[in-house]
Formats: C-alpha cells, sequence, structure tokens
C-alpha cells in the first residue's frame, strides 16, 4: 500500500511552534524535542494507515464526518485524509473545550 502524504495547515504549524515554546519554558528544551520526536513518530503512523483515527465528537455532534483525530496524551491531532493526503488542520491539548476552536479553525479556514 502506498504511504498518504502528510501536511500541516499553516494554524496546524502555528500550534505547534506554540506547543514546543510551551514546553520549552515550562519544563525544558529536551522535553519539547521530545513532544515534537512524538508527534513525528504519530505523523509517520498516519503516513501508513491514514483512516486509523476516530471522529471527533465535537464534529459529530455537528453531524460532521470528514475530519478524524489521534491522541498522544494529553494531546490532540485533528486531521482530515482525502486521496493520497493526510491534512492536519489542528494540534491542541486535549484537556481543553474544542468545539468552538475546531469549529474556527476547521468550518472557516
Amino acid at each position: 500500500m502506498k504511504q498518504a502524504e502528510v501536511f500541516f495547515t499553516a494554524g496546524a504549524e502555528r500550534d505547534l511552534q506554540e506547543l514546543y515554546d510551551f514546553v520549552a519554558a515550562h519544563d525544558s528544551g529536551a522535553q519539547a524535542e521530545r513532544l515534537l520526536d512524538r508527534i513525528e513518530a504519530l505523523v509517520a503512523d498516519l503516513a501508513t494507515s491514514p483512516d486509523r483515527g476516530a471522529h471527533p465528537r465535537e464534529l459529530l455532534a455537528l453531524g460532521i464526518r470528514d475530519y478524524r483525530q489521534v491522541f498522544f496524551k494529553p494531546y490532540r491531532l485533528i486531521y482530515r485524509h482525502t486521496g493520497s493526503k493526510v491534512l492536519i488542520y489542528l494540534v491542541a491539548d486535549g484537556r481543553r473545550d474544542l468545539g468552538t476552536l475546531l469549529a474556527r479553525r476547521l468550518l472557516t479556514g
């Protein structure tokens, strides 16, 4: 099976940078690097198994089934798989109420 190409939206890239900066400032640079390593491993898994994630419940409640999510506790990656591409839209702390953030990021661009 051919691997999917995985891309981050500009918003998801900002999420990653903010997450890295936060962890580096409040824990350590080494911990921030480990977090990025975990995200890279998750992205590699999505390239080989893009449909493995569950549909986000916040979007299912709105009748939207186009997006999926994978967790690396406490964080979530929200993505869409179309054809041979996976597009990651959001990287966020899963402990937050994400309904408003998801609606703004996914529905308005």
